[in-house]
């Protein structure tokens, strides 16, 4: 193929050339532009406000680091084809078509036991068949089919593009330092045996602070409790929303917005009605959200319009952490008192406070291990090769109680 040199501007890494035309082409379709109307940390903003960043920024960032990662491990030695290379760079750029708005916020909001790679595999075939198969690589490394198994762990494992960009970007959007990793370093460092990513010995250093940014961005950024608050209010404020139109209450909506109101669109819907549930999904993204909750804050409806006002104006659900859920007589506390305030009934003041645990581990060798490969061709995972983290306590499950709720002066 002739490379029309195109460039992007990227304030991460600089000037990246998009590799041929077939991704360029990638780029321009609409299921990829759409990414630029999604911010890649959804509510993160309320806290970070350099956090403006997309999902079409990252997934440009990851497909050059996939780039970067292919021209290494040629330079080592080992052979990937014009085709293997196409497919692991376009199944990349397409990793994140089937996140709705705000990324993860509403996963499970709009729909029900959708996962968002489901969504990605459904537009991929999608796009393969408008593209007559040119996507066939791409799809079979994205679902761990293909026979090079190393392609689908850079793709999605515990050293993949995807983290290697995401940290790095969010560090300096966010303005977070901690998760500024050495991401150039860690893919110098990258090489194969028997068909797996190894990281060479002298790259020990670089993962050790790459664990260790991946776990204090995030406590600091993605879970960090007000945004996690914001989240759990735009959840409850769509979930109304959906509340209401089931009860034949016509909000204003785009006509996407409207299908996933009044539909319930989980597994079965998406399975008998795929190319419906992907049309009004394609066409949804933040600007859809916030044009409802501009209006919805004049709604007649006092949960709706106070959520939905509270969102626009950044009057955010309260948060406390605590090593134990909250008791029962607390929660009534908030209760009673919406019910006084608001005039609300019971039902309807649980949509003022949410009861939760987040939690998460930062490395399981189960998963997928991080393997270190020395001079004489020893191979050890990273929680044997390091003599500086303790593996066993990053793997460590940690969990928190967050009780968040609309504070009424």
């Amino acid at each position: 193929m002739s490379n029309k040199k195109k460039r992007i501007n990227d304030p991460v890494f600089g000037f990246i050339t998009i590799p041929n035309n077939f991704l360029y082409k990638l780029i321009q379709h609409p299921f990829l532009q759409r990414l630029n109307r999604i911010r890649q940390l959804g509510l993160a903003s309320f806290v970070y406000p350099g956090a403006q960043h997309t999902r079409l920024h990252h997934s440009i960032g990851a497909m050059y680091l996939m780039d970067e990662a292919i021209n290494n491990l040629r330079f080592k030695g080992h052979e990937i084809t014009q085709e293997e290379a196409n497919g692991a760079l376009s199944c990349i750029l397409l990793h994140d078509v089937g996140h709705g708005p705000f990324s993860h916020v509403l996963e499970h909001t709009l729909t029900n036991g959708i996962h968002h790679e489901e969504l990605s595999l459904a537009l991929m075939e999608l796009l393969n068949k408008e593209l007559n198969g040119e996507l066939d690589i791409c799809i079979s490394i994205f679902k761990n089919e293909y026979h090079k198994k190393f392609l689908h762990q850079l793709v999605s494992g515990q050293l993949d593009v995807d983290r290697l960009d995401y940290l790095r970007r969010d560090s300096f959007f966010t303005g977070v330092t901690e998760g500024n990793i050495g991401s150039a370093r860690i893919i110098k460092m990258l090489d194969l045996r028997n068909d797996r990513l190894v990281v060479e010995a002298k790259g020990i250093y670089s993962i050790e602070n790459f664990l260790m940014s991946r776990r204090l961005m995030y406590w600091q950024v993605y879970l960090h409790k007000t945004a996690v608050a914001a989240e759990k209010m735009l959840i409850k404020t769509l979930t109304r929303a959906k509340d209401l139109t089931k009860r034949g209450v016509k909000l204003f909506a785009s006509p996407s917005l409207s299908y996933f109101l009044e539909n319930e669109v989980d597994q079965a819907l998406f399975k008998n009605n795929t190319d419906d549930v992907l049309r009004h999904f394609v066409n949804l993204d933040d600007n859809d959200i916030w044009c409802a909750l501009k209006v919805w804050a004049e709604n007649e409806d006092i949960v709706l319009s106070k959520l939905s006002y509270s969102l626009i104006n950044r009057n955010l659900f309260k948060i406390q952490i605590t090593n134990e859920p909250l008791n029962q007589k607390e929660i009534e506390k908030h209760i009673n008192k919406y019910k006084e305030e608001l005039g609300v009934d019971e039902n309807e003041a649980s949509f003022f406070y949410s009861s939760d645990v987040i939690y998460t581990n930062m490395y399981n060798e189960e998963d997928d291990s991080i393997d270190i490969l020395y001079n004489d061709e020893t191979i050890k995972d990273i929680s044997e090769a390091s003599d500086m983290l303790n593996i066993q306590l990053l793997s460590k499950k940690v969990e928190k109680h967050y009780f968040s709720y609309l504070r009424i002066d």
